[in-house]
């Protein structure tokens, strides 16, 4: 009985246990805040993107014409994008059904390649990031 006594009593190694038993919860949330900095510096980028591509699409006299301006856009544009490729970008220009004086521009974008992917976090956002920009034709 002293010996379980005395080794219950002793504090020297009680640090490296808790360190132990939190450490992978630790890196855990740090690499899930890590991956969801760059999901969502990804996203920003995709959002400013497309509208850019709107805003050069808005020369186009029609639905096919701004679909092909904002395509040209983002395939000539030198994107200085770390994580952003152009290939993998599907780029869409409809009219507005309910407003004849605006159109919107959608990209969605493949983020299947980011590096985020083969981290080991929580829960991430799925694999593709879709968002658009809507611009008025004529003005106000």
């Amino acid at each position: 009985m002293s010996v379980l006594k005395r080794l219950l009593g002793r504090r020297e190694g009680a640090a490296a246990i808790e360190f132990a038993v939190i450490a992978p919860l630790f890196f855990m949330c740090v690499l899930t805040l890590i991956a969801y900095g760059i999901y969502l510096s990804a996203a920003h980028s995709i959002q400013q993107i497309a509208a850019d591509a709107a805003r050069t699409a808005i020369a186009g006299l029609s639905e096919e014409e701004r679909e092909q301006l904002a395509i040209d856009y983002i395939r000539t544009t030198t994107m200085n994008q770390t994580f952003i490729k152009s290939s993998q970008m599907n780029v869409t220009v409809r009219d507005d059904e309910n407003n004849a004086n605006q159109f919107t521009v959608t990209i969605k974008y493949d983020a299947s390649d980011l590096p985020i992917w083969s981290l080991f976090t929580f829960a991430l956002p799925g694999e593709q990031i879709e968002r658009y920009a809507t611009i008025r034709v004529g003005g106000i």
